[in-house]
């Protein structure tokens, strides 16, 4: 089993950084793999809405690492993205790459996200951590997407690089949420092996407000 812990920070190595590695230590002494996967430092473009990737399994801008990301989803059993704090509200570039990744991964037909755990991390200076745990969790929740907690808000606080290894009680709370998401993969995975198949699909309606 395997989590794939999204450093949606500019800055490779920095406190988004540092506290999915705290998340990564404590699965692996769970005996879960994981891999840190970093949004990169360039431009990402938002999702233009132009239905490409339904026929092309992928979505069509290809300049950047969300196709390559989406790929390796199919591959993983979770995930858990992390995020900086601007302006209240998660990074602009780590909403525009799920907004692609999360169309594209469902509109190309593969079982990209769906059923698959998820989590949110914030790094903050000071505040906002809430708004951007909200904004991060309701790429999961429309996509069946079981959302794990810690034992308090996923939230650790830092300016300079490794401060937030001093938020103590915040660093807690991220092994917390690794051993609980340790724990429901294996609960998901004893259900598998003693036969409880996942839950039946129905063909999707499509309505909005006016028929």
């Amino acid at each position: 089993m395997k989590v794939m812990l999204l450093n949606g920070s500019p800055h490779k190595e920095g406190n988004t950084y540092t506290a999915l590695s705290e998340i990564a230590k404590t699965l692996n002494e769970e005996g879960i793999d994981s891999e840190i996967f970093h949004i990169g430092k360039e431009p990402i473009a938002s999702c233009m809405g132009c239905g490409a990737c339904s026929k092309l399994g992928k979505c069509v801008y290809d300049k950047d690492r969300v196709n390559e990301f989406v790929d390796k989803m199919t591959e993983c059993d979770a995930l858990i993205a992390g995020s900086p704090v601007h302006y209240a509200a998660a990074s602009g570039a780590i909403t525009a790459f799920l907004g692609r990744a999360f169309f594209s991964g469902w509109r190309s037909g593969k079982n990209t996200f769906g059923l698959k755990p998820a989590a949110s991390v914030a790094v903050a200076r000071r505040a906002g951590t809430s708004s951007t745990l909200d904004q991060l969790n309701k790429f999961y929740s429309i996509s069946q997407m079981p959302i794990i907690s810690g034992r308090y808000w996923n939230n650790v606080y830092g300016q300079t690089i490794g401060q937030v290894n001093e938020d103590k009680e915040g660093m807690q709370n991220l092994r917390y949420l690794a051993r609980n998401m340790a724990y429901f993969l294996k609960c998901k995975e004893a259900g598998k092996n003693a036969g409880i198949l996942p839950p039946t699909e129905e063909n999707v309606e499509f309505t909005n407000f006016i028929r």
